[in-house]
């Protein structure tokens, strides 16, 4: 079995920037609104293809892992910037409280995404272009780990202090931990679902991380 590293799915990816993954994804027989119902999962789907991790193919072991995360970017005042903030990780309050930043799951899912920058015409749009590929590859001493780290700890010792509940999504200047799923009342229970929360890098981290790359 061919294993791709997460080095080898960068360089392949980047050689298809500024093709077109709505064209691909009809190439490589990926459903994306044909049905009259959007595939959310296609983007990725065409990027696996292009990274090369197609069937037979592996990701590296444990240690060398990583994660495709396509993000769209749109026209604002005629600069690209991202169109939403990206999902990191659930948040397990117990694991929240122990694990210090360099040993949380939201650093290491952190610094094994590749981030795949797509162009954002509308919605159902006909096209939607590879702009850039990025990665984190910093050393942990870099200023925006820094940076990241403070967020994760003050949210960290919020949790610690007074409780999940009071997690807000208004915290932290990189990262923040907001509330993901639909909450609110189940209308067959009648009850309240429970609060989920999740790591989300904002756009100005995306943005970064694109520019530092660039």
């Amino acid at each position: 079995m061919k294993i791709v590293t997460r080095t080898t799915a960068i360089n392949n990816l980047k050689k298809h920037i500024g093709k077109d993954l709505r064209k691909l994804a009809l190439q490589y027989g990926i459903t994306t609104y044909e049905t009259g119902k959007q595939n959310k999962g296609w983007k990725g789907l065409v990027l696996e293809r292009l990274a090369g991790l197609e069937n037979n193919v592996s990701k590296a072991p444990n240690g060398l892992s990583y994660e495709l995360k396509s993000v769209s970017f749109h026209k604002v005042k005629n600069e690209l910037a991202p169109k939403e903030t990206m999902a990191i990780t659930m948040i397990n309050p117990e694991e929240l409280k122990q694990h210090s930043f360099f040993e949380s799951h939201c650093w290491t899912k952190l610094k094994s995404i590749v981030f795949c920058a797509v162009m954002w015409h509308g919605q159902n749009s006909e096209s939607a272009e590879l702009l850039k590929v990025a990665s984190l590859d910093f050393a942990e001493d870099d200023d925006l780990i820094k940076e990241i780290k403070a967020d994760y700890d003050f949210i960290r010792e919020k949790l610690i202090k007074h409780g999940f509940e009071s997690l807000t999504g208004k915290d932290g200047k990189w990262i923040q931990a907001r509330t993901k799923g639909t909450g609110g009342i189940n209308p067959r229970t009648g009850k309240r679902r429970p609060i989920t929360r999740a790591f989300y890098a904002r756009t100005s981290l995306v943005k970064k991380i694109f520019e530092i790359a660039s």
